[in-house]
């Protein structure tokens, strides 16, 4: 019997939704040869992560590994799939491959990060693949909301593995590669060992609906419309962009393409020979001079964030360009969960102009990019895998994926983020648990999730911040009375006192009976001195602050 195993172990991207990450190996155990799937993020919120730019997985095991990765493999560009390839290159100084739209991606950002943009390689979709190691790898063609999705066909010296990428079954998705399920049952015909499988829409009781449902829906809601007309969606999705772009020009609207990523990816759709026809555009300067009912804004900012062209156009003008009473704002797209707060408050500042908002519960004006449930159970019949391993889906996700392809009698393997599954024999088995987590960028620095930095902020967040400053003369004896700063405190408690005087006055009190051993030590005149800082703070405002010391001892 083969010493050799094939593993399979998600670092990122099972157990949550975001931040995709994904590693196969061939060898003998701890001398395989790796190849990884995807290297993605996820998007931090004030709540639990303040700050932070974005969240990347901890790549900490396969940077120990650099030396026995043969390559990177992104199935798209979304950013919870591409995000962090160029974050994380210098670490791994892995090839990647991609094909053409989403290489495009790729180089621009690794151009962005100092990187050399000609460590990504262009491939073109099967049945070409490329050997890499113990490893034959090709790009299978799927729809989904992005150009030029993939799964990927990995084969090993263990069999076949299929890895599904993200993926709906749109046999009309008007921009990119159409489910095709005889290439997927030809590809699937010699056995296939493992599908790993996205899970997102597992819940989701009715077959999806195609992509080319939406345009009419739209363009009957332009007609109607008065005013202008705003429409937001992810840029990402070209073949949305370009189906609410030609209903706008069938209604008889000038295009305007607002935010540099929706302007990025009509680029790159082009670029790369993804759109071959887009109806022609005006730029901002030039709209202002269109009539508003004759006018169609393409926005980002579909999920609320708060630099992209939607929240700026709530808050008052953006490039010249602002609502007013009756234009319409549409949201042609799907609320991430998490996002709803920021989305919500969006809609209420266009509702106080009097703009009429338009979402998707409806269902008339989205489609999702992820297969449902029936779709699912379609792609397990087609490749009839030996073994089903769900992956991009939150637990509760993977779990029912699982009892799905259990109930039709595949083998299901419920597998987190850090389970290394052994897929050689006939059944799937745990071989080891990795440990992973997460790791934050933090302006241009990157940092642990335990590093105490996040968690710092929020608690400044939470309770304030007091800095104390204490000088010392060479007697061991305060030279003056110490002085406070405060930030993000009230500033006066409960005895109707400026809260600073009444912190000094305590800290004075306090120096004025220290022993001499405590006036030498500075790490135990500083835990009394935050100690006392904290507890005044508590009778005074019900807080306790995060406090900061500083002791200057005269020589």
């Amino acid at each position: 019997m083969s010493s050799e195993r094939l593993i399979y172990l998600p670092l990122g991207g099972a157990g949550e939704i975001g931040m995709n990450c994904y590693v196969y190996g061939y060898g003998k155990p701890e001398k395989e040869r790796l190849i990884v799937v995807d290297i993605g993020v996820a998007f931090p919120d004030m709540d639990s992560t303040p700050g932070v730019d974005l969240i990347l997985p901890d790549i900490s095991w396969l940077e120990e590994r650099r030396d026995r990765i043969e390559a990177v493999f992104v199935t798209h560009a979304h950013e919870d799939h591409i995000g962090a390839v160029a974050h994380t290159y210098g670490r791994l100084e892995a090839p990647i491959f991609a094909r053409a739209f989403t290489a495009n991606h790729a180089k621009r950002k690794m151009a962005e990060n100092g990187h050399p943009a000609d460590a990504v390689t262009v491939l073109e979709a099967w049945p070409d693949q490329i050997d890499v190691g113990p490893f034959k790898v090709g790009f299978l063609p799927i729809s989904h909301s992005i150009p030029e999705s993939s799964g990927l066909v990995i084969d090993s010296p263990a069999g076949r593995v299929i890895h599904s990428g993200d993926f709906k079954l749109d046999r009309t998705p008007l921009v990119g590669e159409a489910w095709d399920p005889e290439l997927w049952a030809d590809v699937s015909k010699g056995g296939v060992k493992a599908l790993v499988c996205d899970s997102t829409n597992v819940f989701s009781p009715h077959a999806g609906r195609s992509e080319v449902t939406v345009g009419p829906e739209i363009e009957k809601m332009m007609n109607a419309a008065t005013g202008m007309v705003v429409a937001t969606t992810f840029a990402s999705n070209v073949a949305r962009v370009k189906t609410l772009a030609e209903a706008g020009e069938r209604a008889g609207r000038s295009i305007v393409l607002l935010g540099r990523a929706m302007k990025r990816m009509v680029e790159a759709s082009v670029e790369s020979g993804v759109l071959t026809e887009f109806p022609q555009v005006v730029a901002p300067e030039d709209a202002r001079s269109i009539p508003r009912e004759n006018l169609l804004l393409l926005v980002t900012g579909s999920q609320g964030e708060r630099r992209a062209a939607s929240a700026q156009l709530a808050r008052g003008k953006y490039m010249g360009l602002e609502m007013k009473k009756g234009d319409t704002f549409l949201f042609s797209s799907k609320t991430i969960p998490g996002n709803e707060r920021g989305v919500i408050q969006i809609m209420n500042a266009f509702s106080e102009m009097g703009v009429d908002i338009v979402d998707d519960n409806s269902g008339h004006y989205h489609v999702s990019g992820h297969a449902n449930r029936p779709d699912l159970e379609e792609m397990h019949a087609v490749v009839k895998p030996q073994i089903l391993v769900p992956m991009h889906g939150e637990h509760r996700h993977l779990r029912e994926h699982t009892k799905i392809a259990d109930a039709s009698g595949l083998q299901g393997v419920l597998a987190v983020n850090g389970m290394m599954i052994d897929l050689t024999g006939n059944a799937p088995k745990v071989a080891e648990y990795v440990e992973t987590g997460r790791t934050y960028l933090d302006g241009s620095v990157q940092i642990g999730a335990l590093d105490g930095v996040v968690r710092d902020r929020i608690r400044m967040a939470l309770n304030g911040h007091v800095v104390v400053t204490l000088i010392i003369d060479e007697h061991d004896e305060p030279l003056g009375d110490p002085w406070c700063e405060t930030m993000g405190i009230a500033e006066t408690g409960s005895s109707n006192a400026p809260l600073v005087e009444v912190l000094e006055a305590d800290l004075s009190q306090f120096l004025g009976r220290a022993d001499p051993k405590t006036m030498r030590d500075d790490e135990a005149l500083e835990q009394a001195l935050r100690r006392t800082v904290r507890n005044t703070a508590q009778n005074e405002i019900g807080k306790k602050p995060e406090v900061t010391v500083i002791i200057s001892r005269l020589t």
